[in-house]
């Protein structure tokens, strides 16, 4: 094989690569749009008048992703299943952003931390590896850790809706979340920083927490109940 025809093969390789990025790319912005609309749901619950209608915003998110399943299943035919890695890049964002939305919903309806197979259900795909596509752990971790954040705001939120217990039950499921990580030996250095923020998440609830103490108005959330 002389050099130029080498170099025309490799050519010919960039060139089927790229086309198998750029069809992922589309799906990729396509679930990114999703995702969008439902943090658009999502995000009306902290406003004064979400706190009464969580119901109907989880069962509204719901909807959503089903248009997220039926765009993963377009995603899973644009690459080969044994080369998920290779193009892990593309999706690794709104797959974590998408797993923060899902444990969101989760805990907006149960007050539970999600688990990384409920998350694949909701999104349609997998959990173990040799299966084909599926939630990477770091994923995972990384949504839930997102998750965190938004119930710190959530806490802040409450306060000013007037819901007085609502923060103690966020620091009580915080602080055990917080617990949980610490069990696990990080090596992933962006996981380690997002993690590093959860630290701040449990010093604003905390303070949120103490805030209502002081004024008489935190009182321990009692089992079954919403307040």
């Amino acid at each position: 094989m002389s050099v130029t025809e080498m170099f025309s093969c490799i050519q010919g390789f960039l060139s089927a690569d790229q086309d198998v990025r750029e069809d992922i790319r589309k799906v990729v912005q396509n679930l990114e749009q999703t995702a969008r609309e439902i943090l658009t749901v999502l995000q009306s619950v902290h406003q004064p008048s979400g706190f009464k209608d969580i119901p109907s915003k989880c069962a509204k998110a719901r909807e959503l992703f089903c248009s997220v399943r039926t765009q993963m299943a377009e995603l899973k035919t644009k690459f080969p299943a044994e080369q998920y890695y290779r193009f892990h890049e593309h999706w690794r964002f709104v797959l974590q952003r998408l797993a923060f939305l899902a444990a969101f919903v989760v805990y907006l309806e149960s007050e539970t931390l999600v688990t990384r197979e409920e998350v694949a259900q909701i999104l349609g795909i997998e959990v173990v590896r040799e299966k084909g596509f599926h939630l990477d752990v770091e994923d995972f971790l990384a949504g839930v850790l997102i998750m965190a954040s938004e119930l710190s705001r959530l806490a802040v939120n409450s306060v000013t809706a007037g819901d007085y217990s609502r923060p103690l039950r966020i620091s009580n499921f915080i602080n055990e979340l917080d617990s949980g990580f610490r069990l696990l030996n990080l090596k992933n250095d962006p996981l380690r920083k997002r993690y590093d923020g959860l630290k701040y998440d449990v010093k604003k609830i905390e303070e949120v927490v103490y805030d209502l103490s002081i004024r008489g108005l935190a009182k321990e959330p009692e089992s079954g109940g919403d307040k």
